[in-house]
C-alpha cells in the first residue's frame, strides 16, 4: 500500500520467516539468548549451503528470514535435525522434503565466506518491551525518536560517520508483542514505569558488522559472529538491517567478544 517513491528502496526478494522452537514451544523466560542457541544447528548449516539469512532477535524470541526461492534448500538442510512445519490457516502442518523437492538442486559446497570488519561503539544499549495497552502513553515520544531524533553524526575531517556516536533504535511489533532496542540515554526520555526489561536490568554493547552496506546475496555474515559467540557460550541479540548487521552482547562481555572476533579475523588471513 506504500506509494512508489524515489526515497524508498525495496530489496528484490520476498522473505519467509523461520521461528525456531524447542519441544514445540517457544523458549521459556523473557530474555532470549539470540544467535547463541541456534548458531550451530541452523545458521552455520544454512551458510554452508549458500543460504543468505536475515536475523532478527526480539525481547520475546528470535526469527530467521530466508528468501522464498531458498526454501527447498532450507528444508533439505534442516530436516535431518528439526521437525519442520508450515502455517496454513492458523494451523501448523508438517512439511517433508518431498513437499518442496520439485526443482531442488543440491548446492555445491560454499567457499570460505568473506570476514567483514567489526566495530564497537561506546554506546550502551537497553533491550526492552512495552505492554501493548500502554503503548498510546508513549506514542508521541516514540514517533519523535523514530523519525526525528536519529540523524547520523558525521566526522567532517574524514567524511565518515563518527563511530562513537552511531545511533541505533529498533522497534518491532510481531503478533502483538513489542520489542525495542535503544541507547541508555534515549531510555531516560521515556516513563520508566512503562518500559519493561529483565529483572537484572542489564546493559548491552554493540558490535556492528560491515564497513559498507552488505547487501543480501552474501552468505555467512551472521555465522561470522554467531559461531565464535556460541563456542564461548556468550548470549547475543542479532539484528540484520538493510545496510549493516548488529550484534548486542552483555556489557561485561564486550572485551571478550572483541578479542574472539579479532582472533577469528587473524586466523583467516
Amino acid at each position: 500500500e506504500l506509494p512508489p517513491s524515489e526515497f524508498m528502496q525495496v530489496a528484490d526478494s520476498t522473505w519467509l520467516v523461520l521461528s525456531v522452537v524447542s519441544n514445540g514451544r517457544e523458549a521459556p523466560g523473557c530474555q532470549a539468548t539470540g544467535v547463541t542457541k541456534i548458531a550451530r544447528s541452523v545458521i552455520a548449516p544454512l551458510a554452508e549451503h549458500h543460504v543468505s539469512v536475515l536475523m532478527l532477535s526480539t525481547y520475546q524470541t528470535d526469527f530467521i528470514l530466508v528468501r522464498e526461492p531458498d526454501l527447498p534448500v532450507v528444508i533439505h538442510t534442516l530436516a535431518g535435525e528439526f521437525d519442520i512445519y508450515k502455517e496454513e490457516s492458523g494451523e501448523c502442518v508438517p512439511v517433508t522434503c518431498d513437499d518442496v523437492s520439485n526443482g531442488f538442486l543440491k548446492p555445491k559446497p560454499a567457499a570460505s565466506p568473506t570476514l567483514h570488519p567489526v566495530q564497537s561503539p561506546q554506546t550502551r544499549f537497553c533491550v526492552l518491551t512495552v505492554a501493548p495497552d500502554t503503548l498510546p502513553a508513549i506514542a508521541t515520544m516514540l514517533i519523535d525518536v523514530l523519525f526525528y531524533s536519529h540523524s547520523p553524526t558525521w566526522d567532517a575531517a574524514t567524511g565518515s560517520q563518527d563511530l562513537d556516536s552511531i545511533t541505533f533504535f529498533s522497534f518491532s511489533l510481531i503478533e502483538g508483542y513489542i520489542s525495542i532496542v535503544m541507547d541508555a540515554e534515549t531510555q531516560k526520555r521515556f516513563p520508566s514505569d512503562l518500559l519493561l526489561t529483565s529483572s537484572t536490568g542489564e546493559l548491552w554493547r554493540m558490535v556492528r558488522i560491515g564497513g559498507q552496506p552488505l547487501g543480501f546475496d552474501e552468505c555467512g555474515i551472521v555465522a561470522q559472529i554467531a559461531e565464535p559467540l556460541a563456542a564461548a557460550d556468550i548470549s547475543a541479540y542479532y539484528i540484520s538491517t538493510f545496510n549493516f548487521d548488529h550484534a548486542l552482547v552483555p556489557e561485561e562481555g564486550i572485551a571478550e567478544v572483541i578479542q574472539l572476533l579479532q582472533q577469528r579475523q587473524e586466523s583467516s588471513r
